[in-house]
């Protein structure tokens, strides 16, 4: 009986936030046998669907991070060197790489950023969903259980550090695109990372630090911004900070540290901006969390996260 059924789609509904178009597509490419390309930006939730799938299926899990380091031999694995001076290239000698292991677990293999990986390691891989086996010399041919899925997860092409991928992986992978959730969804992921200090801080505050991460996506001088993980890191920092020093978390000084602290280093600058990184964040802190400019404005009127305005 597969374990990609509708009783798996409620238990994951408990997991994810959100996500319920993802899920069902993941779910019925997975309960079909194919593999999966999951494209979008970072942090938003490739590996989180991935895992909680593994998890509430009760299938193995094989993580691979992709990068220009990922040979094909730190793949597939190798034959302890000390182990064949003594037994000869045996099979027992043979230590498995996560793509043996998938293969013979019949688990789901996740290769995160396969844009990044070498092209003698993605042939590999093209070569496992082609034929349903990969050859290693010495140990011959290691078939796939019938429960193996590669799925693989890929940022933008214009991320730094991509190449574009070979027609040859989409045409033997079902592609789902996965953008950033909406503000609500995200102030829940927020709320169910850092539950104690989202209490804290409060809703409004909450829904601000969030209006602050997503705004940078869009902000002129950023190629890249901050995904919720930003928002989850700040709302954590400003508890911890708060904590420190004695005073309410909705305080200026409070809230721009932690904005310098959790989302400075997850921005990225356009080039031929002159600004830094430090001045954009100053800049989205401001709209959000910062003082009121306006000398006209009422004293008594409220910023968005729900704090007073300076009287």
């Amino acid at each position: 009986m597969t374990p990609f059924g509708p009783d798996l789609l409620r238990r994951l509904t408990t997991r994810v936030v959100g996500r319920r178009r993802e899920l069902e597509s993941v779910v019925a490419a997975l309960a079909a046998g194919r593999h999966l390309l999951l494209e979008g930006p970072p942090g938003t939730g490739k590996s989180t669907v991935l895992r909680a799938i593994a998890t509430e299926a009760d299938i193995g899990f094989e993580f691979v991070e992709g990068n220009a380091e990922l040979t094909p031999a730190r793949l597939i694995g190798s034959f302890d060197p000390a182990a064949v001076l003594v037994e000869g290239y045996s099979p027992k000698v043979f230590v498995d790489g996560p793509l043996i292991s998938a293969l013979r677990e019949g688990a789901l293999l996740y290769v995160e950023e396969i844009n990044r990986i070498p092209e003698e390691t993605l042939n590999v891989l093209i070569t496992v969903m082609s034929e349903g086996e990969v050859h290693v010399p010495r140990l011959g041919h290691v078939v796939a259980d019938p429960g193996f899925r590669l799925v693989a997860a890929m940022n933008p092409f214009d991320a730094v550090g991509t190449a574009r991928i070979a027609s040859a992986v989409y045409d033997r992978t079902c592609r789902l695109a996965m953008d950033y959730q909406s503000a609500d969804d995200e102030a829940a992921i927020v709320g169910t990372s850092a539950p104690d200090a989202a209490a804290a801080f409060g809703i409004g505050a909450v829904m601000s630090a969030v209006a602050m991460t997503r705004e940078s996506r869009t902000h002129p001088d950023l190629r890249t911004g901050s995904s919720v993980r930003g928002a989850i890191d700040f709302v954590l920092i400003v508890d911890e900070l708060a904590r420190l020093r004695g005073v309410d978390p909705r305080e200026e000084d409070v809230t721009l540290d932690a904005a310098l602290l959790s989302l400075s280093g997850r921005i990225r600058l356009r080039e031929g901006t002159y600004r830094t990184a430090e001045e954009v964040v100053r800049e989205l802190w401001a709209g959000h969390f910062g003082p009121i400019e306006d000398p006209d404005a009422d004293p008594a009127r409220e910023r968005p996260d729900g704090s007073p305005g300076k009287g």
